[in-house]
């Protein structure tokens, strides 16, 4: 009588199959932030050439350095995948940068107004890559790439203090300042400037 070889069951089959199907996500995934941060610092050098007040100048200096690190933490995350670093073309980025270039042409150089709007700007990105960063890092820790998952994480905690430091300024001076350029501009009557032109 022959002995029956015990047959693999479907769940396991299955298991093995959504495995490869997340760690291929996974990768995916990792391709994007990849040419999402590579694409950040291109822009991050327009934003600063951008800005009116020295504080948001600094602010986008510091990320940019920051961002640099990102990106070779990435290189390290490749690296323990045994996968060649390379990014993919990110749509959700990429209108996210052009968004930030139509600020800088909308809005009038020197202003308050710019910088406000040039924040809000950089937020977008940082909440997009908040995003990213945090469902990497769940995905890692799943898929027991514990040590991706550090180095993931150190990106996230990065990012989340950028927008607090963001928040922080726009919300103790820019925000204000930009107001009162508001302000000042409807002050500006025609009887002042009929009156000016006589002087």
């Amino acid at each position: 009588m022959a002995t029956k070889t015990p047959a693999t069951s479907t769940s396991e089959q299955s298991n093995g199959k959504k495995d490869n199907l997340l760690e291929k996500f996974f990768l995916d995934q990792l391709k994007d932030i990849y040419y999402a941060e590579q694409q950040m610092l291109k822009a991050l050098n327009d934003m600063k050439a951008a800005c009116t007040t020295e504080e948001l100048e600094d602010a986008f200096e510091d990320h940019r350095k920051q961002t640099e690190k990102q990106v070779k933490r990435l290189d390290k995350v490749f690296q323990l995948l045994n996968e060649k670093p390379e990014g993919k073309k990110c749509e959700a980025m990429d209108g996210l940068i052009k968004e930030a270039k139509t600020i800088i042409n909308e809005t009038k150089e020197g202003t308050m107004t710019r910088d406000a709007a040039l924040i809000i700007a950089a937020q977008k990105v940082e909440h997009y890559e908040i995003a990213t960063y945090g469902g990497l890092v769940a995905l890692a820790l799943t898929l027991n790439k514990h040590r991706a998952a550090s180095l993931l994480d150190k990106s996230l905690q990065e990012e989340e203090e950028t927008d607090q430091l963001l928040t922080d300024i726009a919300e103790s001076s820019i925000n204000f300042q930009a107001e009162e350029e508001d302000e000042k501009s409807e002050k500006r009557t025609p009887a002042s400037a009929v009156s000016a032109s006589y002087n």
